[in-house]
């Protein structure tokens, strides 16, 4: 096993992998006990009420708060702890530098806004997979409690209410989630095997099986995979979370303008696009994946300090 300079001594990547799975698992319990304590603080009702009182739409405030601070309880916080463990500078080791430009930025966007087509045809492609009617019956289920649980958090009522969910639903999950699944469990998987496609396609598919979505497993997996591009060719967990808040950003945004128009929210959530269309954006993805890699190897090299090089290129064994 391999270490930078500024790894601290006894934790290998592998060990270090496996401490971020656990802290996972504290996460969720840690989450839990601490979105309780925000609903009861916040509705004055119990904990018997609160499953059912969530889907209520006039508790909305109450429900965006406990899912951002569930979310940063389950995967931001144990993210900085397994990092902190391991390295003397956790921020940096998970990718929070700026060693990147204003073409790499924008080139995310792009890479983003092109891969809508090819995430919805893949949506399709999902739901036509064959599964048992039983199996059909449950993962149908969990896509209408899904459902209505966006359908709490995206009740917009104005400009203000807007901002908010931008914050709830698109900044808080993209840094939080971003900052787990790519700035641990990617960097740790890919210096751990030394096989950055394998970590990539690993943590997509973890990324996406914790999202409990059966009929968005694959496309969530293909997004999961595209974050995961941007961040290894950049080394900056920005554009990755800026990737992730454009794509939820998106979603709200749709939302917020049928909310206005008096439309169905659930039309604004269906991301379904045409396998064609999906086949003629994947070119197109493509080729401004291999363009954001290339600027990426030349802005990086000419932005990241020296030293901060240096500590990447010099491993010891």
């Amino acid at each position: 096993m391999t270490y930078n300079m500024q790894s601290r001594p006894g934790v290998s990547y592998s060990a270090a992998f496996f401490i971020l799975i656990g802290m996972l698992g504290a996460g969720f319990i840690f989450g839990g006990l601490a979105a309780l304590g925000v609903w009861t603080a916040m509705t004055g009702k119990g904990v018997m009420q609160m499953e059912k009182e969530m889907l209520n739409p006039a508790n909305v405030q109450a429900v965006r708060m406990v899912q951002l601070v569930s979310t940063f309880f389950i995967f931001f916080l144990p993210a900085y702890v397994t990092a902190l463990i391991i390295n003397k500078k956790p921020l940096k080791f998970l990718g929070f530098n700026f060693y990147f430009s204003w073409r790499q930025f924008l080139l995310a966007i792009g890479i983003m806004l092109v891969s809508l087509p090819v995430v919805g045809a893949l949506s399709e492609l999902n739901k036509v997979i064959p599964v048992p009617e039983a199996y059909a019956t449950f993962f149908q289920e969990l896509e209408e409690t899904y459902e209505k649980q966006v359908a709490v958090l995206s009740r917009i009522t104005g400009f203000k209410d807007y901002v908010i969910s931008l914050l709830v639903m698109a900044l808080g999950p993209a840094i939080f989630e971003e900052t787990f699944f790519r700035g641990g469990m990617q960097h740790l998987l890919q210096q751990w095997t030394r096989k950055p496609i394998l970590a990539i396609i690993i943590t997509s598919l973890i990324f996406s099986a914790i999202h409990f979505s059966y009929y968005g497993f694959i496309p969530r997996v293909a997004l999961g995979v595209i974050l995961g591009l941007i961040y290894y060719y950049s080394g900056s967990i920005w554009l990755s979370i800026a990737g992730h808040f454009f794509n939820n950003a998106l979603v709200v945004t749709q939302i917020y303008i049928y909310a206005r128009q008096g439309k169905p929210i659930e039309d604004a959530m269906n991301e379904s696009s045409p396998i064609w269309l999906g086949a003629i954006a994947l070119l197109g993805l493509t080729a401004l994946l291999l363009l954001y890699k290339s600027y990426s190897a030349i802005d990086r090299k000419k932005l990241e300090p020296a030293e901060d090089r240096a500590l990447e290129e010099k491993w010891m064994a």
